[in-house]
């Protein structure tokens, strides 16, 4: 790390740290407001602590703390890629004590990825309430690459006499096959290479062992601030306030390639719809917060919240679409 740049995991040490002084403030503010339920409330994590996942859970837990439940405890059950999180939701007392927090591509890429072995059904087996952020994907090369826009790394790719290598954190997930997405549109043959994670695999773009990556923009934005890593293109709708600098997809004529990774929160099914509501109304009130907003924001997230059957119909579309997009990538999960 240079003295101009910090890495995300700084960046999400920073925030719990803002969020844990600030519980205190947070409890006396809502002391006093009714709660939808009053026993004490788990918000599952099928990934481990300390990742993004991890930390915008703490912090919906630390607003939705004395709206929804007296208190909010986060466990994380992390396993098959977050699949061991959902199946302990979908597993529980429909009672509103136990609540889901995922990225939604475990809920709609992962049925395509693991169709054989997939044990849960989002539309099914839980009921969406509300989404909380979303973050593009953002494609990268390290800083010495020759290609200094899109256009340049195009032009690059189809000088080398081999498949070009690009990175990203995982098998199966969202930026490999938008990786592999975007190879098709622009005419490009990339080799996916995955990694256990978005560190590993920085690090490896950085160092020159893989020229390019697909990972989501918060994990890269400040390298690229620092100057260590150069984001070409990202696939927000419309350019990021805090990368005025960086075009979208869209603006070069790939207008496929707008995707954002949602975060949202689900109930088991059969969940009576009081308590539905209740949550509901509890994460319009936290999202609203500005304190909330300025943490997501520094985590390169997009604050959102959706009615319940908004969100529900987000994933059946999102599924639809991720299928073909799966089923040409030729990926077969091991």
């Amino acid at each position: 790390m240079t003295a101009k740049g910090v890495t995300r995991r700084d960046a999400l040490g920073g925030i719990i740290a803002a969020a844990t002084l600030s519980v205190i403030q947070a409890r006396q503010a809502t002391a006093q407001q009714g709660t939808t339920i009053d026993a004490n409330a788990r918000i599952i994590v099928g990934f481990p602590a300390g990742g993004p996942t991890d930390t915008i859970a703490r912090l919906c837990g630390e607003r939705l703390r004395g709206r929804y439940a007296p208190q909010l405890i986060v466990e994380n059950r992390a396993g098959a890629a977050g699949r061991m999180g959902v199946e302990a939701v979908k597993a529980a007392s429909p009672d509103g004590t136990q609540i889901l927090m995922t990225p939604v591509n475990v809920l709609t890429i992962f049925p395509h990825v693991y169709p054989k072995t997939i044990r849960y059904d989002a539309l099914v087996d839980l009921i969406p309430v509300s989404p909380i952020c979303a973050s593009p994907y953002a494609f990268a090369v390290n800083a010495d690459h020759p290609a200094r826009d899109l256009a340049g790394f195009v032009e690059w790719a189809r000088q080398q006499k081999s498949e070009v290598q690009f990175a990203s954190p995982a098998a199966g997930a969202g930026p490999h096959f938008f990786g592999t997405k975007m190879a098709e549109n622009l005419g490009l043959q990339l080799q996916h290479v995955p990694y256990r994670g978005a560190a590993p695999a920085l690090q490896d773009v950085r160092g020159g062992q893989v020229p390019c990556i697909v990972v989501q923009v918060g994990d890269v934005a400040e390298f690229h601030r620092a100057g260590q890593m150069r984001i070409l293109a990202v696939s927000s709708a419309q350019r990021l306030a805090s990368l005025p600098e960086v075009p979208t997809f869209m603006e070069l004529g790939q207008k496929e390639m707008v995707m954002e990774e949602w975060f949202g929160l689900l109930l088991p099914a059969k969940t009576p719809m009081p308590i539905v509501e209740g949550l509901h109304s509890a994460i319009v009130a936290a999202i609203s917060h500005p304190e909330l907003q300025a943490m997501l924001t520094r985590l390169e997230c997009r604050p959102l919240s959706t009615l319940p059957q908004e969100f529900a119909e987000f994933i059946r579309t999102e599924r639809e679409r991720w299928k073909p997009i799966v089923e040409a990538s030729g990926f077969k999960a091991e």
